[in-house]
């Protein structure tokens, strides 16, 4: 066979069209709909062939568009305004810019192992990628300074096809970097490259940029000709590999991301770890310090005080962790650099409650970290009781774990209409997406232009669901007839369908087979329905995740039953683009997650701001979204039932209970026009309750004042004065390991049993703490409200120490207005200034 030989023509950019490279090699263009409207207008063939990537569109369209484009003044005038658009973003941070709340020239650093920024860079797996990517993207929105290091994967995650029988294939193939929005970065010597020590050799990474409007993400990149051939493939597959593997791009991410930084001369003044998988570059800031003959306690203390860590995993299993000996073949060499052996390394890893004797990712930076926090509220709950072992005798409730909700990136999902409706109402709504009063917006917008957006977006929606099922179907070999029948429902128009999605990871907690536990009746429900329903499932599972995958098999095997052909369609390829289309054209959002295995999930955020109603388990952020008043509501909670012996059976019971009563007949109900006015009361709703409060600026803010403001201003304090804060710390703990077992603690007189209303109630404690300076003890009353929620109130240490400054006099006074029955406790916790949090210790004497 003669060989076949591929040759690519370039064109070359017209001068007056130069600024297109800008525009390409920036992704402003993954939420910035002008941008790629700009594109598109060059040539809608090559720009949908290249499926959203501006990069190649630039290396394909032919030379004919662009001097066309070059000539046409209509389009020279969108394209002047799309650069000065671009320009004036660039140049001037939004009203209430965050790097003053952060202060003065100071930077945060974000580590994460995945971002999902737009699927022309497919870097990512799901929602902790798009999670990260929107955090970086709300950042540049807000003018916060800050800086992401990640891993470049040759490979990515897995393509995604399903074969006529529910099987996934993944198909790996290797990126082209120079087809990418990315950047190598360069010095006068060449490519900067950065090396890090494994065992027997050093790994060289390259860095690379991704430009995402005023924020720059750093990505390193192992496949270095320096490099030995499987050194070259550690950066190959996110979440590829083995336990060896996986601890590699670990230490690559970690270790190789504090040195990028350094090499770039980036001094950050607070470290955020978007998980565990970043934990080691806590190691290699300690070791840095130990270096320059700081004790690698006492550096441990002054790197925790300036790092914040996000737990987005709500069960222990989901939490990486490596055989000790894994850990010491990899850390053994680094043990001199720190100063510390291999029990103290192991201490570090040490999971107090679920011990299974392995190196714990998530304990290493719960200790190398003082901020900490999970993704929503019920999460941030969870992830504090899951974690009280390191805080043994606090209270979960009290404990340092808190939470910021996650948000969404608004600009990224909001659909074409919507945009256009918000830009033609108030041209600074991006600038005000954090306050309740943006739910104006929709709140004046009449029914019927509501309805015809929402509309249009669903036809956008079936339209391309038809093309990939159309495609599937021409790979499996599948007859027109077979076609026609998956077709038949969503071919029809799209004010009679009911469209429900569901789209995620196929992971088994999250329970894609819920909706099916009882098919007859869904059956019945979709027959009976006086409109037609279709669900529209897509999602990925993890090539090693078998159970998912069968997940995958039976919700195809499902689809392809008779009674629910065209109304229960699998989609392959899930991607963002995809996610997108779903978010933006839906009806309802389905989620089924089981409680609380759902951390936050965003996707129904996204939904739900597009005007979708959700239709979700009481888990996650939905647990605190669902909101519903006098006749309006912005979807329906599911109520977990824990306790219930057949839990899956039950809950979806009452998830096709509500599809029956409530979904389709709101849906249904049509005024005279054919409008479904109760249902965009719904919409309405939606929109108006879930984007001002689930969106990334407002969680970003959250960040800045609550977590990066904090570990900057801890950070700094702690190093000052060559680590004297540090130091103290050091002694101080070591000082209550020694002899905190000894602290007695009594009541001084009688409690009163009742009081008159205005009366103040004093409580005086004695304090006997051998070993333990008095002044660093204090107490406190407990205040137990009705529903269980601690307030606290401090006491004053009184000027009366004796038996040789061990025992000392506090009070207690309370002197609000309280009534009824009032229950309190009494306890005395340790206390220094150099403590981040008040229980940080981990240690209270309750009398």
């Amino acid at each position: 066979m003669p060989t076949t030989h591929l040759l690519e023509i370039r064109p070359t950019l017209p001068e007056r069209l130069a600024r297109l490279e800008d525009l390409a090699g920036n992704l402003y263009y993954s939420w910035s709909r002008p941008v790629r409207d700009l594109f598109d207008a060059i040539d809608t063939t090559t720009w949908n062939d290249c499926e959203g990537n501006p990069v190649r569109f630039l290396q394909l369209v032919p030379q004919s568009r662009l001097d066309a484009a070059a000539g046409d003044a209509a389009f020279l005038a969108t394209f002047d305004a799309v650069v000065r658009a671009f320009d004036d973003y660039l140049s001037d941070p939004r009203p209430g810019a965050l790097s003053d709340t952060i202060g003065a020239d100071r930077t945060v650093a974000y580590f994460c192992a995945e971002f999902g920024f737009h699927e022309s860079l497919p870097i990512y797996s799901g929602g902790l990628g798009i999670l990260a990517a929107d955090h970086c993207k709300a950042a540049s929105d807000l003018g916060l300074p800050l800086v992401g290091m990640g891993l470049l994967y040759r490979q990515g995650y897995f393509q995604q096809w399903i074969d006529a029988d529910g099987n996934q294939h993944a198909r790996f193939e290797d990126l082209d970097f120079g087809h990418l929005p990315i950047h190598p970065v360069s010095t006068d010597a060449g490519p900067l490259k950065v090396s890090v020590e494994l065992p027997g050799r050093s790994v060289w990474l390259q860095l690379w940029e991704a430009r995402v409007g005023r924020v720059s993400v750093y990505l390193l990149d192992a496949d270095q000709p320096e490099n030995r051939p499987e050194d070259r493939e550690i950066t190959h597959r996110l979440y590829g590999g083995g336990r060896r593997t996986r601890i590699e791009q670990e230490i690559l991410l970690g270790v190789g991301g504090v040195r990028a930084l350094r090499a770039l001369g980036i001094a950050p003044d607070a470290w955020h770890l978007n998980e565990g998988h970043a934990a080691f570059a806590i190691l290699e800031r300690v070791g840095e310090l130990a270096e320059g003959g700081v004790p690698f306690d006492t550096a441990l203390n002054t790197v925790a005080a300036g790092t914040l860590f996000t737990t987005h995993t709500p069960v222990p299993a989901g939490h990486d962790v490596f055989p000790p000996e894994l850990v010491d073949e990899y850390w053994q060499a680094q043990l001199p650099r720190l100063g510390i052996g291999r029990e103290q390394l192991h201490a570090l890893g040490h999971d107090p409650a679920h011990d299974g004797g392995n190196f714990n990712m998530t304990a290493l930076a719960l200790r190398g970290s003082r901020q900490h926090n999970g993704v929503s509220r019920l999460h941030g709950q969870v992830a504090a009781r899951l974690s009280q072992g390191f805080w043994p005798e606090v209270p979960a409730e009290e404990n340092p774990i808190t939470s910021v909700t996650n948000g969404v990136h608004v600009e990224t999902f909001l659909n074409h209409d919507l945009t256009r409706l918000f830009d033609a109402s108030r041209e600074d709504w991006r600038e005000h997406l954090h306050e309740s009063g943006i739910a104006r917006l929709v709140e004046q917008v009449a029914e019927d232009t509501l309805w015809s957006m929402h509309l249009s977006a669903k036809a956008h929606l079936l339209a391309d669901i038809r093309a990939r099922l159309t495609r599937q179907a021409d790979r499996f070999g599948q007859s027109h007839v077979r076609l026609k029948q998956k077709c038949r429902v969503i071919d029809r128009p799209p004010e009679d369908i009911l469209v429900i999605g569901f789209a995620r990871r196929f992971a088994t907690y999250k329970r894609a087979d819920l909706l099916f536990a009882d098919p007859d009746r869904l059956a019945r429900i979709i027959e009976d329905s006086p409109r037609p329903v279709v669900f529209v499932f897509a999602g990925k599972a993890h090539p090693a995740d078998e159970p998912g995958q069968a997940l995958l098999r039976e919700v195809s095997r499902l689809a392809n039953e008779p009674r629910f052909r065209g109304h229960v369609l699998l989609l392959e390829g899930y991607d963002m683009g995809l996610a997108r289309r779903l978010v933006g054209g839906c009806d309802i959002w389905l989620n089924t997650p089981e409680h609380p295995k759902e951390a936050s999930g965003t996707s129904g955020q996204k939904a739900g701001m597009n005007g979708a109603l959700n239709l979700s388990v009481a888990d996650g952020w939905w647990a605190e979204g669902h909101s519903h008043g006098a006749g309006v509501a912005n979807g329906w909670s599911i109520q977990p039932c824990s306790g219930c012996r057949e839990r899956d059976r039950e809950e979806a019971a009452d998830l096709l209970d509500l599809l029956e009563t409530e979904v389709i007949p709101l849906f249904d109900r049509r005024d005279a026009r054919g409008v479904p006015v109760e249902w965009l009361g719904w919409l309405r709703h939606a929109i108006a309750t879930i984007m001002p409060r689930f969106n990334a600026a407002r969680m970003v803010r959250d960040y800045a004042v609550n977590h990066y403001r904090p570990a900057i201003d801890a950070g700094r304090r702690l190093a000052a004065d060559d680590h004297r804060l540090s130091r103290e710390l050091v002694d101080f703990r070591e000082t209550l390991e020694r002899h905190w077992g000894n602290v007695e603690a009594r009541l001084l007189g009688d409690p009163p049993e009742a009081l008159s209303s205005g009366d103040r109630l004093v409580l005086d404690v004695e304090v006997h703490s051998p070993g333990i300076d008095p002044a660093h003890l204090r107490c406190e009353v407990v205040l137990i409200s009705g529903d269980g929620t601690p307030r606290v109130r401090i006491g004053e240490r009184l000027n009366d120490a004796g038996e040789g400054g061990e025992v000392a006099r506090h009070r207690v006074t309370l002197s609000e207005e309280l009534s009824g029955e009032v229950r309190y406790r009494l306890r005395v916790v340790p206390t220094h200034e150099a403590l981040v949090h008040p229980y940080e210790p981990g240690r209270m004497r309750w009398l």
